[in-house]
């Protein structure tokens, strides 16, 4: 049964009256996330921005918290504690993933790293994992 045309407009399937459509510049969602409200992502990066007065060498400096985290990651793993070591291994992995170099091995732009520094990174991160087979993390 076919609806009879409402001036220049058919209405059908997918062509609802032009009364109930939505309107201009209106949600459909209008009770939805408000405008400018933010997610995890950008929350958490404006709170690693966040400024905080740390004492090195007897100074006072103020560095981003991300950058304190970092280290004390760092700190913390040059101190043999191993948990940290590994945390460390896994971004540096990631980054290394992240900027794999092309065919010719280089990219402008990227720090150069020598290749035995890689593979005792990777020597070390082998045998890290070696002996945290038992452990119960």
């Amino acid at each position: 049964m076919a609806r009879e045309p409402e001036g220049d407009y058919e209405i059908g399937y997918g062509k609802p009256p032009r009364h109930s459509r939505f309107r201009k510049g209106r949600s459909g969602n209008p009770k939805g996330r408000p405008r400018g409200s933010k997610n995890l992502t950008p929350l958490l990066a404006e709170i690693l921005d966040e400024t905080v007065a740390v004492k090195e060498g007897g100074r006072r400096r103020t560095i981003t918290k991300r950058e304190a985290i970092l280290k004390q990651l760092v700190n913390r793993s040059a101190g043999a504690d191993l948990a940290a070591t590994r945390i460390l291994l896994g971004i540096l992995q990631a980054l290394e993933a992240r900027t794999d170099p092309g065919p010719d091995g280089a990219q402008p732009g990227d720090r150069c790293t020598a290749e035995a520094d890689l593979e005792v990174m990777r020597e070390l991160r082998r045998c890290l994992l070696r002996s945290g087979e038992g452990d119960d993390e």
